[in-house]
């Protein structure tokens, strides 16, 4: 079968599986930018929205193993990152299929990785493997976890598969709980903490914002330049530096709905927001941290987050109003 990536053996071969979602977008872009447009492969179960035709793309579906097993055969990674995932809100709407899509997708990635000898993968998890129980602020890398959502459940599963595989096998798995990402290049990809993306569309479009999170729902969130920048940070770690090989807390800044209306009204004197009652999402982010302790991420491979709430704001408005031409 023939190989479209030309590499020499030392070089790095990535493949991105669930490549058009949220974070593999920009992922995508910031990996292409540091190894080279060839050496990545972006793959998912539909076309990109966002085309790239310099860089490689193939239709995968991390659940059908005859067609993954293909996408491994004919580039042979050294790095791969699976993405592909059913977040929180649609998870709940479909959990069989989430749990499928979530740990199957997961266990296949990894034997494949194990058969193909692949250096370093890189897994998601979230917040949401903490639960009702688990302390609300600070929450701590290590404490009660006892998620509620089939998302949660799933995402905690996968960590302790991951940490497995490592001490088992000795795959290199790393991976990151991330908080909510917000970003403004991609639409939000059915996750509890998207509000903080949707309020920035309407607040330009309509300059009014229905919410679905109650005006104190506080929840820790990361900008996208911070949680590509932290990605990237991690798997460039040297191996030994590493303690957890079940998932890195991580954090940016935690704030409500009403602070973010706040900081919105600074650019947008004129807008409203509103609160929506009785929304299903808001007893999944009722369960969630209001903020997280990430120090062992800072001592172990130097995590610091740039952006605060101010300058999120700021970038998220300046960008999207660039992107609609309002």
């Amino acid at each position: 079968m023939e190989i479209l990536l030309s590499l020499q053996p030392m070089d790095e071969r990535i493949v991105i599986i669930g490549s058009n979602g949220q974070i593999g977008t920009e992922l995508a872009i910031a990996l292409r930018a540091k190894f080279g447009l060839q050496q990545v492969v972006t793959s998912d179960i539909r076309e990109p929205q966002i085309s790239d035709p310099a860089g490689p793309f193939e239709i995968v579906d991390v659940l059908d193993r005859k067609t993954l097993h293909q996408l491994f055969t004919k580039y042979h990674p050294t790095q791969v990152y699976l993405l592909a995932a059913m977040l929180s809100a649609t998870g709940e709407k479909h959990p069989r299929q989430a749990w499928d899509l979530n740990i199957n997708g997961l266990l296949n990635v990894l034997d494949l990785s194990l058969e193909y000898g692949v250096k370093k993968v890189f897994w998601p998890s979230s917040i949401a493997v903490f639960g009702p129980h688990s302390p609300k602020t600070d929450t701590p890398q290590y404490t009660v976890m006892d998620p509620n959502t089939v998302y949660g459940i799933s995402k905690l599963a996968g960590e302790r598969i991951c940490e497995y595989y490592y001490h088992r096998y000795g795959l290199d798995v790393r991976s990151i709980r991330y908080p909510g990402v917000i970003s403004w290049k991609t639409a939000p990809g059915g996750g509890t903490t998207d509000y903080a993306i949707h309020i920035f569309h309407e607040a330009l479009k309509s300059n009014r914002y229905a919410c679905f999170l109650a005006s104190g729902t506080t929840l820790p969130m990361l900008y996208m330049d911070d949680a590509i920048r932290g990605t990237l940070a991690l798997m460039d770690a040297p191996a030994e530096d590493l303690s957890i090989r079940s998932s890195y807390n991580l954090t940016g800044v935690s704030f409500t709905p009403a602070m973010l209306a706040d900081e919105i009204r600074k650019h947008l004197p004129g807008f409203i927001i509103t609160y929506e009652e009785n929304d299903p999402r808001q007893a999944i982010a009722d369960t969630w941290p209001n903020s997280i302790d990430d120090t062992e991420a800072q001592r172990e491979w130097g995590w610091k987050p740039r952006f605060n709430l101010s300058e999120i704001t700021t970038d998220m408005l300046t960008n999207l109003k660039e992107k609609t031409q309002i």
